[in-house]
């Protein structure tokens, strides 16, 4: 699986918010909820302040690690978090250092295997934000591109 090692200036999130854990695959359920929810109510385009055309789910206010319960943002990168839709949560990114993975394979079947291997490596996390990244445009929802980032030290 091929990864780098970038740093990222701080930016924000703004989208649909849940509180999960990973635990008998509650994050999968969760987080799929979020997508539907998303899509089917075409979310993205209430956010006026948006930047690009693409799709990240960040997870973040980890209560300890992955194993714990975290919050997944399901939204879109934009220029300020000051005024938001309602049912709208916001969420700068922090600034710092982040290992870039490239999932292979069929979306989304791809990013669960991608945080598979993340859960079952040493990579030393801050556990500060990490995020997927989805190149939406003109794709079916199995050729989705994407990206993981990993907050490290």
């Amino acid at each position: 699986m091929d990864n780098e090692i970038i740093n990222l200036p701080m930016f924000y999130v703004a989208g649909l918010a849940v509180r999960t854990i990973n635990k008998d695959g509650q994050a999968g359920r969760d987080v799929g909820g979020l997508w539907q929810k998303f899509t089917e109510g075409n979310m993205a385009e209430k956010l006026e302040e948006k930047e690009g055309n693409e799709v990240y789910c960040v997870y973040t206010d980890y209560e300890s690690d992955h194993n714990d319960y975290y919050t997944a943002i399901l939204g879109c990168k934009v220029s300020s978090i000051e005024y938001l839709p309602e049912g709208f949560t916001g969420k700068a990114i922090p600034a710092g250092k982040y290992k870039v993975f490239t999932p292979v394979g069929k979306f989304p079947e791809s990013i669960g295997a991608t945080w598979q291997h993340i859960w079952q490596s040493d990579i030393q996390r801050t556990y500060t934000a990490d995020f997927d990244r989805y190149e939406m445009t003109g794709k079916a929802f199995e050729d989705i591109k994407s990206k993981v980032y990993v907050a490290v030290y």
